[in-house]
């Protein structure tokens, strides 16, 4: 198989575009896209500190990669959600990764934040899926750190699949106004206390992000997280992998009829309440408490 564009030998074969690229070919194009992306969603100025969340896997380093090589202010932020097996065998990916390309790094802990780890999470309350508390305590560790760390923007490894299964995830549910805040800059308001978050691979195939760190020697932790068994993600990304499979392209279609729609959502919330500020740690939340505090409210509870 043969490169389309230079005639040497490819390394991926691009169905939905009916392209064969060599690694030095894909790897432009991939570079290329990526900016297109954060220049055509406004996610980027030459201004901004750009704190990246990275978890040792191949969808993150790329972000963080794919950044630091356009030259921006990156800082890597690590969240260790306290998960034996799991999270200490990807953080010497992350911590080797930024030693070589002398990226700060900090590294925040479940256990020093909030005296409690994932795995003691699953244990007090084991009839809720571990994901459920690992989400919220995530996002709460990653905007808190890139603000006291001064940055900008937030940047997630979200990608193509990632985006694609929670557009029909919050579709199915019917969580429209979680549909508003799936866009490339996530979050429907402004407030010195949120650092906007975006997705620079949001239009990246994931198999796409495994070449790009295959050719450029990026080293990445596959090892899937012992907890991810949530069922009805499962079934969306088969299904959709099926789809694909099936008519290469559809993910793609399902991202841009999405972002064609996402300016009619987000107008249908214009009169949202501005956030509220949580009663017990002062985060922003949506009610009198935050739901990172009532999850460590019942978890201490149960201990």
């Amino acid at each position: 198989m043969k490169c389309s564009k230079c005639s040497n030998r490819a390394v991926i074969d691009m169905r939905y575009m009916q392209k064969q690229l060599c690694s030095y070919c894909f790897s432009r194009y991939y570079w290329q896209r990526v900016k297109r992306n954060i220049v055509r969603n406004n996610m980027l100025s030459r201004h901004d500190k750009v704190g990246v969340g990275v978890s040792g896997g191949k969808d993150s380093l790329v972000t963080l990669y794919v950044l630091k090589d356009m030259h921006y202010d990156v800082n890597a932020i690590c969240v260790d959600e306290g998960i034996s097996g799991y999270r200490d065998k990807t953080i010497p990916y992350v911590e080797r990764f930024c030693e070589q390309r002398e990226i700060p790094l900090t590294i925040v802990r479940n256990k020093d934040q909030y005296g409690i780890t994932i795995d003691d999470a699953r244990k007090r309350d084991p009839a809720k899926p571990a994901c459920s508390y690992c989400g919220v305590f995530r996002r709460e560790q990653l905007n808190r750190t890139a603000r006291e760390l001064g940055m900008t923007k937030l940047a997630t490894g979200h990608n193509l699949d990632d985006e694609v299964q929670v557009i029909l995830m919050n579709f199915f549910r019917g969580e429209v106004q979680r549909m508003a805040r799936t866009g490339p800059v996530a979050g429907l308001v402004e407030n010195e206390l949120f650092v906007p978050r975006i997705k620079p691979l949001r239009d990246s195939p994931e198999k796409e992000n495994v070449v790009y760190a295959l050719v450029n020697g990026i080293e990445y932790d596959d090892i899937e997280c012992p907890y991810s068994t949530d069922a009805f993600r499962r079934d969306i990304r088969n299904f959709m992998n099926q789809m694909e499979e099936k008519r290469p392209g559809t993910k793609f279609g399902i991202l841009n009829a999405y972002d064609r729609m996402l300016p009619i959502l987000q107008s249908g919330l214009e009169n949202i309440s501005a956030p509220l500020q949580c009663e017990k740690c002062g985060e922003l939340t949506s009610s009198l408490v935050c739901k990172k505090c009532e999850m460590l409210q019942v978890l201490q509870e149960a201990a």
